[in-house]
């Protein structure tokens, strides 16, 4: 599945290099430097961030992830990593090495989309002080649904709620 992507990737770039190539020249060569550059940019902070969530991993403690952020931790644990994700400096590579390595530990899907929700809360406060208010507000628009779909249990509110909602069903929580 990794290679799929990549190759959707691949094939995305190679038609917009060719969308641009068709328009002229200057704009071909403008894009593929400006590429370039925030490529050549952005990769020592990805290298970081990737190999930063290995040891990240390595010393995040699992019971006490598993208990504070885990499958059971419920409301509590997402209001948690909200609140974890808006205080964490360094944007999305920290962000998502954070992430990464709190799922190998043992948090919940759940709560890593609150953290990383809570990681976007700083950047919406930024376009607000920046007086971009309609992108801010497209953005808690964005983090409301977020929020939402964190709150819901996994199988949605029926399967939470057991047998009493689900007429023949079998009390059996047995993964299928």
């Amino acid at each position: 599945m990794v290679y799929v992507v990549e190759a959707l990737l691949w094939i995305l770039v190679a038609a917009l290099g060719l969308a641009c190539a068709v328009r002229g020249r200057i704009l071909f060569n403008d894009g593929r430097r400006e590429g370039g550059m925030d490529f050549l940019r952005l990769l020592p902070k990805v290298m970081i961030g990737v190999i930063g969530s290995g040891y990240i991993a390595a010393i995040m403690p699992p019971e006490i992830i598993g208990r504070w952020l885990g499958p059971d931790s419920g409301f509590f644990g997402v209001l948690l990593a909200v609140i974890g994700g808006a205080l964490t400096p360094g944007g999305p590579v920290v962000g998502f090495s954070i992430s990464a390595a709190a799922l190998k530990s043992g948090a919940a899907s759940p709560q890593v989309i609150a953290y990383m929700t809570g990681l976007g809360a700083v950047r919406r406060a930024t376009l607000r002080a920046l007086g971009i208010a309609d992108h801010a507000a497209r953005a808690d628009l964005d983090a409301a649904d977020r929020i939402a779909a964190a709150a819901v249990p996994r199988g949605g509110w029926r399967h939470a709620a057991g047998p009493a909602l689900r007429p023949n069903a079998s009390p059996c929580r047995c993964a299928a």
